[in-house]
């Protein structure tokens, strides 16, 4: 049956409202779920923003391509089971304590039995003259990042953040990726003062400044001055110097939302937050308070989020009647600013009586370490920056004696004795993710991360603690690819390298399982070997056409019809533009196949252009065109090479300092149709500024006055990761050698569907063992990886202009099998913005509204 509408149906149940749908007020409703809150309540949410709660943990990742969509916290399908009602775009304007009712911005009155104030923090602006002229800015939600980014690309070039604190440095971090030259204003005598002390202040500093942005610190901002039109054009410091601006970001601090609490009588700290006691109500035993508007019993407002969601759970328990109490927690905190690990965790700077300081510090790598030791032994804390690698295992040690000296804890490793500290050194009441309070013992209830994540929420958070409990969980003794091969990849490489296997029929039949051989194999080695032997094709002799025979069985949707599948069943085309360049003759035949076959067309991030809503029966013709006017495939579809981006280096900056284009085009030359574990994103950038974002790329290149550096490692997306440096000042000859060599290594190594960054961090060694490897030929093996890529090189070849010139392999590409004239009916188009986009609701996708789940 349906559920009752609530607008429809009265609904007699005692009525929840929460004001605030933030990372907290979303936890309180997971909480309340879980407590049966959910079936004995009706359960009604204000949020103020236009969307519901998202991930502000993550905000800066925007920049490096996570879409507002991937950021939500939000599953429409748990609102709709539970039977939420959520308003958007709706927040609290009023309440009555005595009539026990909300007052919404529309006019909507809500009647309550529980309130629960949720409001969160606003950014502190300090009142100095200009502060609200255009082109100043806050760093806070996703709509204020919309708007920094379209004022930076229409009318910035310098931008300068206040607040060299957590958020002011991700704030710094999101002004270079724009490409602004970047300045970060701090009032205090060093970056970030209350996580790091003053020598983890001076590492992050030397790392910050080394990536071209300028840090003012001990000095405050005076005023912001505006030029003729009104918009910012400079900061008066208080030094009595002036800083050059385009664009303000002021990131000082934030302050409790507790105005709306503060009007209704309810009573507020003397600096500002919602009081509450133990169980996180506040004066009116009715109303609850959580998160960074509530002032705890101990005092303090809590900005992190993991003493949110720690309130949120003692709200929830207080409301269902549980026993919890919320007295204080933990501020320990682990991140990566602008690529620079940093963490704090306990007394970080040393507050306790009779405490001593253990400290390494490397101001070459940056990299700085402090533990802070108790008279008695104990760990009372420390602080980390550039390599927080070993946060994880000491956080949960805080209050013990470590099994290990304080020195051999903070010393890198091979710098002292052996390090054996693991996660089987810590105690079961030990918290291993402190974001949700989860314990070590609680982990290893669970079998598998997923568990994990399932049933103690570990992990969920910040993410810092999934290595250690990954090497919490029992380790399966069996390595294999799956049920078919009891070989690791790697393992199965080298038995076709070096036996020169031509097909998966003969790997399996030869080297499978006992159970697997004769059969079909599955979905997971079938694509994995078809990626071994299509790398090894020119070596091991094999049939370097992805789509002939066995191979075309092996592949998956994307490479069966080289293109990628689009979600209405059409396909994209994505020529290659080696290093961006493109003249305008192949201009105007990329605008013209479009404009024929009316295709969606976008400019990407990688400098191609993509062509979207072809047919599979379109392809062929399209390709047709695209190959004569001198285009290849772009492998867009494959684990594979994809782009060499570029700046336009010396040729037309007056910064470069290196021809980036031509190196980019000769790099994405060679490598084009390297078939790789996964896909494989490169860059050229021409001097230090580093416009084509090398940086975040598998293998990125940056010109130096004396060459080039390579860096090796970096991922955008998702889970961003900042690049290595492999190897600096190198020829032209000596960087192309380097990079063969680090993408054979890669490709004979990696595990099935693992990128560069993953790699790098698991591999035995890291860094420093690929270095010896690539660099200084540790294990004698280059000149067999030099080889492996010069078959590659010699033997490359158009898949499409191979497809082309051949009449059976172009039979594929239809949509029915039996009727190959007939395209596929479900495939359909409608206009927008003067181009097209899917008619999904030929695929009977119909979204369902947020607000009010019930209707």
């Amino acid at each position: 049956m349906p559920k009752p509408n609530p607008a429809q149906t009265p609904d007699r149940r005692p009525t929840i409202v929460l004001v605030g749908h933030g990372m907290v007020g979303q936890r309180f409703l997971e909480a309340a779920v879980e407590r049966g809150l959910a079936a004995s309540h009706r359960i009604v949410v204000l949020c103020e923003e236009p969307r519901p709660a998202y991930d502000r943990v993550q905000l800066t990742s925007y920049f490096s391509g996570r879409t507002p969509d991937e950021l939500s916290l939000t599953d429409r399908a748990f609102l709709d089971e539970h039977g939420i009602e959520l308003y958007v775009d709706e927040p609290a304007e009023s309440f009555d304590r005595a009539a026990k009712t909300v007052t919404a911005r529309s006019g909507r009155v809500l009647t309550y039995d529980t309130l629960v104030l949720a409001t969160g923090s606003y950014p502190f602006v300090p009142p100095v003259p200009g502060k609200d002229a255009a082109g100043c800015f806050v760093y806070r939600t996703i709509e204020d990042l919309l708007a920094i980014e379209e004022y930076a690309k229409k009318h910035a070039t310098t931008g300068a953040v206040v607040g060299g604190g957590l958020l002011g440095l991700e704030a710094a971090g999101a002004l270079r990726g724009l490409g602004l030259a970047t300045h970060v204003v701090e009032f205090a005598p060093r970056l970030m003062p209350v996580q790091v002390d003053e020598g983890g202040g001076a590492a992050l500093l030397r790392t910050i400044t080394g990536m071209g942005l300028t840090v003012h610190t001990g000095t405050g901002t005076q005023e912001i001055v505006t030029g003729e039109d009104g918009a910012v054009s400079a900061m008066k410091l208080s030094d009595g110097s002036e800083l050059a601006t385009d664009l303000v970001v002021f990131s000082a601090g934030v302050r409790p939302r507790d105005q709306l609490a503060r009007e209704h009588g309810l009573a507020v700290g003397e600096r500002g937050g919602i009081t509450v006691d133990e169980r996180c109500r506040t004066s009116d035993p009715d109303v609850y308070a959580i998160g960074e508007c509530a002032q705890a019993v101990d005092g303090r407002v809590y900005g992190l989020v993991a003493p949110g969601y720690e309130m949120a759970q003692t709200a929830a328990a207080a409301i269902a009647a549980e026993e919890a109490s919320f007295t204080g927690a933990d501020l320990s905190t682990k991140l990566k600013l602008l690529g620079v690990d940093v963490a704090s965790f306990g007394d970080a700077h040393g507050t306790a009586e009779g405490c001593l300081d253990v400290v390494y510090s490397d101001s070459r790598s940056g990299t700085y370490k402090k533990l802070v030791i108790g008279a008695g032994g104990e760990l009372l804390g420390g602080i980390l920056v550039g390599d927080a690698e070993a946060y994880g295992l000491l956080r949960p040690l805080t209050g013990t004696v470590p099994p290990l000296p304080a020195e051999q804890l903070v010393l890198p490793e091979g710098a002292g004795a052996p390090v054996a500290l693991g996660p089987e050194s810590l105690p079961g009441h030990a918290v291993i993710c402190s974001c949700h309070n989860v314990t070590k013992d609680a982990i290893q209830a669970c079998a598998t991360l997923p568990e994990v994540k399932k049933c103690t929420k570990a992990g969920t958070g910040c993410g810092s603690c999934v290595k250690v409990i990954g090497r919490l969980l029992p380790q399966s003794g069996d390595t294999g690819l799956c049920g078919c091969f009891a070989q690791t990849r790697q393992e199965l490489y080298e038995i076709v390298r070096v036996l020169r296997i031509t097909s998966f029929r003969a790997l399996l039949d030869g080297h499978g399982r006992e159970a697997a051989r004769g059969g079909e194999g599955c979905e997971v080695c079938k694509p994995a070997v078809g990626s071994i032997i299509a790398s090894l094709a020119p070596t091991i002799g094999a049939e370097g056409y992805v789509l002939d025979g066995e191979q075309a069985a092996l592949q998956d949707t994307n490479d069966h019809f080289l293109a990628n599948l689009q979600r209405n069943g059409s396909y994209s085309v994505v020529p290659r533009i080696p290093g961006g360049e493109i003249t305008p003759d192949k201009l105007i035949v990329i605008g013209e196949v479009a404009r024929d076959f009316g295709l969606y067309t976008k400019i990407t991030g990688g400098q191609r252009i993509d062509l979207f809503g072809a047919r599979v029966e379109q392809l062929p013709m399209i390709w047709t065109r695209l190959v004569d006017a001198g285009f290849e495939s772009g492998h867009a579809y494959g684990k594979a090479l994809r782009t060499v981006k570029s700046c336009v280096g010396q040729t037309w900056c007056r910064y470069g300092v290196q021809d980036s284009v031509r190196m980019a085009i000769d790099l994405e030359l060679r490598y084009r149709g390297l078939r790789a574990p996964h896909k494989l994103k490169s860059a050229v950038s021409g001097c230090a500024r580093e416009c084509a974002e090398a940086q975040s790329k598998d293998f990125g290149v940056i010109a130096t006055a004396s060459g080039w550096n390579l860096y090796v490692g970096g991922n955008g997306g998702a889970t961003p990761r900042h690049a290595d440096l492999l190897a600096q000042d190198l020829g032209d000859a000596e960087l192309v050698r380097l990079i063969d060599r680090f993408l054979m290594f890669y490709i004979r190594t990696a595990d099935r569907l693992e990128r560069t960054a993953a790699w790098l961090e698991r591999i035995d060694g890291g860094l420093d063992h690929v270095r010896d490897v690539v660099v200084h030929d540790s294990l004698g093996i280059c000149a067999e990886l030099e080889a492996l890529m010069a078959d590659h090189v010699t033997h490359y070849r158009d898949e499409w202009a191979e497809t082309l010139d051949d009449p059976e392999r172009l039979a594929r590409f239809v949509s029915f099998v039996n009727a190959p004239g007939v395209p596929d009916p479900t495939v359909g188009f409608v206009p927008e913005r003067d181009q097209i986009k899917p008619d999904l609701p030929l695929l009977s996708i119909s979204p369902r509204p947020l607000e009010g789940a019930s209707q």
